[in-house]
């Protein structure tokens, strides 16, 4: 990126963002619902200047996702952080146009958009690569910019289910269960972002022209699951659903206390699983070859789940924790999101915090998870209002007031 447009950028963001690692860079992004406009807060939180496109009047389709509060979306609150509206019609010739400007001084375009429809606008990566060479497109599909399923439309829930993940998750004897959240999504937004990075490190440290990065919806997630993967190759078998349990280790499931409470454990260090026989007045079992061998536990994995929910009945949540706390069992009290808030832990680190909004009041979201020494992300705002920052933007890509006049009077912004 230019040093004098960096410069300018920081001066008008004012110290606090410039302070950011990220402060200079330029992100467009023209993507909807979750996984992609994910990857562009997680750049904006530290730093990074982030243009949303909307569709007029409508407005991405995250703000009637979910939970509203006094018909605002709460779940767009916090992916909007940070991010400025601007509404325009990519649908339009002139709306095409203006999206190829903003995305011409842009240092990453961030679309979710079908392959076949980002050709008709104009708004693929060879078209933008074309008028400028060093912007990074990070594109997000169901399933893949190649293949016989690239054009085909997909969600988190599909990749949930092609992954393996479904497969896995709920009662031996139950059906395929899918997360009440997305998951899918997340895991790709991660990837996404941490691929757009490495994409602008080759390109700044190295020379690189800039990249196009294709990630969908069902790699990131299958990556994860990869157990699954490696031990059908070896083995032959296909991993099936346990409930709580896992084939890698013994004691692993959620256990019901006597004040119907409920706590997770893992004993997937041998040492831990051990340690968990002493604590719940088993020391036999940690001498016992049958017991004390990981493989072992394994083949009395039911017995071990056995024992440990005996003991957890028939003590309270307190009672247990302050057992395999001092005992450095690895064990956790199964939370709510009110458990979670109060958490001493959480309100230690400022897990959560308070953003001030002029539509809510204010609302408390999760802060930015990653901790850089001397760095800490921002929220300068939640999820602006539609298109609250069209005429600011576009004023600062060069268009005169009776430009922009006239692309109001036609409804492409």
């Amino acid at each position: 990126m230019a040093a004098g447009r960096a410069r300018a950028d920081r001066r008008r963001a004012g110290p606090a963002l410039s302070a950011l690692p990220l402060a200079g860079l330029r992100v467009l992004d023209m993507a909807s619902l979750a996984a992609a406009p994910l990857a562009a807060t997680y750049l904006g939180e530290f730093g990074a200047e982030v243009v949303k496109i909307e569709p007029p009047g409508v407005g991405d389709a995250i703000r009637g996702w979910g939970a509203q509060r006094d018909g605002v979306g709460l779940m767009w609150k916090s992916i909007g952080r940070n991010k400025r509206s601007v509404t325009v019609d990519l649908r339009a010739p002139d709306g095409q146009d203006l999206a190829r400007r903003l995305a011409a001084r842009s240092d990453v375009v961030v679309a979710n958009t079908r392959p076949q429809t980002l050709r008709r606008w104009g708004l693929d990566f060879e078209r933008l690569h074309a008028e400028n060479p060093r912007t990074v497109v990070l594109h997000v599909t169901g399933f893949g910019l190649t293949g016989p399923k690239s054009e085909r439309p997909g969600f988190g829930t599909l990749g949930e289910a092609m992954s393996g993940f479904a497969h896995l998750t709920g009662e031996a004897d139950g059906p395929p269960t899918l997360p009440a959240f997305m998951l899918a999504d997340g895991v790709a937004s991660l990837h996404a972002a941490y691929a757009v990075m490495a994409a602008l490190y080759d390109r700044d440290v190295h020379g690189a022209p800039g990249r196009l990065v294709d990630v969908n919806l069902v790699d990131p997630l299958a990556r994860v699951l990869e157990q699954s993967l490696l031990t059908w190759d070896a083995t032959g078998s296909v991993p099936r659903r346990a409930g709580n349990r896992w084939d890698i280790s013994a004691p692993r499931n959620t256990y019901r206390t006597a004040d119907d409470r409920w706590l997770a454990m893992s004993g997937s260090a041998p040492s831990v699983a051990l340690r968990v026989f002493r604590a719940i007045g088993r020391p036999d079992l940690a001498e016992d070859p049958a017991f004390a061998d990981a493989q072992g536990r394994l083949a009395r994995a039911g017995e071990v789940d056995g024992l440990v929910a005996a003991w957890v009945a028939q003590r309270t949540l307190d009672e247990a924790m302050t057992v395999f706390e001092a005992a450095e069992i690895a064990a956790a009290p199964v939370y709510d999101v009110t458990d979670l808030v109060a958490d001493e832990q959480m309100v230690a680190r400022e897990v959560f915090r308070r953003i001030p909004d002029e539509q809510l009041g204010s609302l408390l979201v999760q802060a930015p998870v990653p901790r850089l020494s001397g760095v800490e992300g921002r929220i300068d705002h939640l999820g602006p209002e539609l298109g609250a920052h069209t005429r600011e933007v576009l004023a600062e890509a060069g268009l005169s007031e009776a430009e922009i006049d006239d692309l109001a009077a036609r409804g492409i912004i």
